[in-house]
Parts: C-alpha cells; structure tokens; sequence
C-alpha cells in the first residue's frame, strides 16, 4: 500500500513539474507571434524576424532587391503592412520578377515604402483611428501616398490608391523597432 501511495505522490509530483516546465516556456514566449511556421520575436527587428517567415520570401526577396534592408533594420518605429507570398502571388504573372530587376528599383522601392507607415500603430490604435474618423482612417505611407483603413466585422482592411482591398490576417507581430501586421494582398500606389 505504501509503495503505490508512492508512486501516486510521484505521479502528482512529476505532473506539477511537467507544468510547471510548460508555464515557464510559456512564459519565454510571451509576446511572441508564429508567423509563417517561426516565432516573431518582440526584441528582433523587422528584418532579422522577417528573414525566418517561410510566408514572406517574396517579400524579403523584394526588401533585399530594393536596398532597404538597413532602413527596416534601423530604429524605426514602423508599422509594416507585409504581405504575404501568397499576396505576391496575386499580381499578374511576371510582375514580381520584373519589379526585381536592378532597372524597376525605383518602382519597387516605391511599392515597399507604400506598405510602411511611420510610428508604431498597434491593430488597437488602428481601430480606434478608424473610429475616431467615422469608419475610416487615412494613414500616410512612408512612399508619400495614402492608405484607407477600415473595419469590416471584427477585420482590419486597408485600401490602396488604386481602390484594392487588404485584409490584417495577422496583427500585431510586435518587434523591437515596430511592428508588423500581415496582409493578404499587396497594396498599389498611385
């Protein structure tokens, strides 16, 4: 009877260990976001997480092409709407490899500056800057355009200058110099 009230007690034990274990590695994670199967890390900047996303090589790719890898790299702050490759995907066959080329820097770099936004802008303070403005907010890109958020349901969207919709499928990938919010097609400027 003793030696299986035992083995009970050492059942129990190695129980709260076990979480116990898990609750701290939880809580190493805190703030962490997994974007494209890696851990977004809020003390790494946008560049060092990005790298790591398997969903934004497209993305990296063109950061890389464009030279702006030390702006992302600096100390911000940036709010950085990162679409996805399956946002690249989108535009008509072609467009990505052509924008890459050494000659289309300038465009490129004007389409990626168009997905930036200077200052940290968490979804939160999106949301309440869409609320402030009736429905709408208009944020001023880096690139010198506009972006049009809105909310559709519990969704944040965003409309570019050529009237193409958006949608934040992953907010708030916070990081030391910014953050980033995911989006699910690319935004065009004028």
């Amino acid at each position: 009877m003793k030696k299986s009230l035992f083995s009970l007690a050492f059942v129990a034990l190695f129980s709260v260990a076990a979480t116990t274990t898990v609750s701290a590695q939880t809580k190493k994670m805190l703030g962490t976001v997994m974007v494209g199967g890696a851990a977004m890390y809020p003390t790494k900047n946008i560049v060092e997480n990005a790298v790591n996303s398997k969903d934004h090589t497209t993305l990296v790719a063109a950061v890389k092409a464009a030279g702006l890898v030390e702006t992302l790299e600096s100390a911000g702050p940036f709010t950085v709407f990162a679409p996805t490759n399956e946002a690249f995907n989108k535009l008509p066959a072609g467009t990505v490899e052509t924008l890459v080329k050494p000659e289309n820097k300038a465009t490129l770099t004007k389409i990626l500056t168009y997905h930036v936004v200077a200052g940290r802008m968490t979804s939160a303070d999106l949301m309440k800057a869409i609320k402030d403005g009736k429905g709408t907010a208009t944020l001023k890109t880096v690139s010198g355009g506009t972006l049009t958020a809105m909310m559709k349901g519990k969704a944040i969207e965003l409309k570019d200058e050529k009237g193409g919709i958006s949608t934040v499928t992953i907010a708030d990938v916070m990081q030391s110099n910014g953050v980033i919010h995911v989006v699910n097609t690319v935004l065009m400027p004028k």
